[in-house]
């Protein structure tokens, strides 16, 4: 009897394997149901559009990849001419879609030739104005020539008036980082906000 009940476990045994055997070849050879997934390419970052002005060849909009810098800005607009200053930029700033880039030009000095061994050569500065300057149309050089006024200052300044408008008064141009109330007394009587 026993022989027996071991008998019917091992066939009841044999036919589950060969159930589960079965189920999985046949689910094997099944044709797929659904849709495949498909992979869709990762995305691309859009590129970064960037206006380049001041003392480049092409001044005007460039378009570069993301994660170009300033120096790829400035190749992109066709160089800094040589009367430019890049040395008063950061070239490995990395730049950002809609930013405005500006190249100064370098301060006008002029050496007196002939200096003999030893001496010091004389260094004339840019002209005062004769005139006040519309400090709301003023160009970079125009703006250097007021007193204390340097590459990096006109250059805020030009920032400034881009970014906020026309100056509403000459007292106003204090609002712009690096001008205070004593270079502002300096440049008081050269500027205007007039016509």
């Amino acid at each position: 009897m026993n022989n027996w009940r071991a008998a019917a476990w091992l066939v009841g045994l044999g036919v589950l394997i060969g159930l589960f055997v079965g189920g999985v070849i046949w689910l094997a050879g099944a044709p797929p149901r659904g849709e495949p997934v498909r992979l869709l390419p990762p995305p691309t970052a859009l590129p970064v559009t960037v206006h380049v002005t001041g003392a480049v060849a092409r001044p005007g909009l460039v378009i570069l990849p993301t994660g170009s810098c300033l120096a790829d800005a400035l190749q992109a607009a066709g160089g800094v001419l040589p009367e430019g200053d890049d040395q008063a930029l950061n070239l490995a700033a990395p730049l950002e879609d809609g930013q405005q880039v500006f190249v100064p030009t370098r301060p006008s000095t002029t050496t007196v030739p002939d200096v003999r061994a030893g001496e010091i050569p004389l260094v004339l500065s840019p002209a005062k104005p004769q005139a006040p300057i519309n400090i709301n149309r003023a160009s970079q050089e125009e703006l250097e020539s007021l007193p204390g006024i340097g590459p990096v200052l006109a250059q805020a300044i030009l920032a400034y008036r881009s970014e906020h408008g026309p100056f509403k008064s000459i007292e106003a141009i204090q609002d712009v980082s690096g001008i205070g109330p004593r270079k502002f007394a300096e440049i008081e009587a050269l500027i205007t906000v007039g016509p």
